[in-house]
């Protein structure tokens, strides 16, 4: 299912501008990262996706058609929040939850999430008020797999999981995805643990989206430089250099941009190292002051 944002803008009712000029195509059959830090609209985004908001003007289509008062085209969008269930789910014992997505979703797989609780270790006679925030999660995520929706949204849905939980449903995502392909969208903070199953990234600064590719051509332009500050320094006014910090007589400069055979050999030649810059490193720089020099 083909999601197309034109030219959304939204505005609360306190005057708080949450999303600005947001056009966007996310493609069938995908896994899309969306990245931002707090405030940047992420979740407003997921919000208005899923019909929970309604833009203040521009439009949201899903396969040509709007997402709003569509009971059928919401029985494809399965959404995974962070936030604590809704309080008339803490009544429910899980194995009462997963049955009510059972029913709301007609490619809801039975066996699929009685394999997921076996992995999480959840029983499912326990009430969800029961529950730690880990077990809460995985409550999530079991629904959110098992539901094979075409769209599926996670809003950090990882909360409260250990590490070895976390790749339970990491390994699960990636190898159900290629099993029943659909339409996947991730809001996540660790990045790193997660930019393995990204084909795409979205990132969102104050509102805007300041990067729409795929991960790859994203980060064949993003270096970390290493050198003596003297050197780091000679190339402050280069556009490519987004951020530089200091540590007495040595600094680092993030590079987010082409760099070609010339680029390597000036570099060399000043003595400055190049190596590979993580998702969730460009991230920080491309989301704070730019050419800001930090002096540690």
């Amino acid at each position: 299912m083909t999601i197309q944002f034109r030219n959304i803008h939204k505005t609360y009712a306190d005057g708080k501008t949450a999303l600005t000029k947001i056009n966007l195509t996310l493609e069938e059959n995908r896994i899309y990262g969306l990245l931002g830090r707090n405030g940047a609209g992420k979740t407003t985004l997921m919000h208005l996706l899923t019909a929970q908001l309604l833009p203040t003007s521009g439009s949201i289509e899903i396969n040509g058609q709007s997402p709003f008062e569509n009971d059928a085209l919401q029985q494809q969008i399965c959404f995974v929040k962070e936030s604590q269930p809704q309080p008339f789910k803490k009544n429910f014992r899980i194995r009462e939850l997963l049955k009510l997505a059972s029913l709301f979703y007609p490619t809801w797989d039975h066996d699929l999430a009685m394999e997921m609780l076996a992995e999480f270790e959840l029983d499912p006679s326990k009430k969800m008020s029961s529950l730690s925030r880990g077990m809460e999660s995985a409550v999530g995520i079991i629904i959110g797999l098992a539901a094979r929706a075409p769209i599926t949204v996670y809003d950090e849905p990882y909360l409260g999981l250990d590490a070895v939980s976390r790749k339970i449903f990491y390994d699960r995502l990636l190898q159900d995805f290629i099993d029943h392909p659909r339409t996947i969208i991730m809001s996540t903070h660790l990045i790193d643990e997660v930019s393995k199953l990204f084909e795409h990234v979205i990132m969102i600064h104050q509102g805007q989206i300041i990067l729409d590719e795929e991960v790859d051509a994203i980060l064949a332009r993003a270096y970390t430089l290493e050198g003596n500050t003297d050197s780091i320094n000679t190339l402050a006014d280069d556009a490519r250099i987004v951020h530089i910090e200091t540590f007495g007589r040595s600094a680092y400069a993030s590079w987010f941009g082409e760099m070609n055979e010339e680029d390597r050999d000036q570099l060399a030649s000043l003595g400055i190292e190049i190596s590979d810059m993580p998702l969730q490193q460009l991230l920080v720089q491309l989301t704070r002051d730019a050419k800001k020099e930090v002096r540690l």
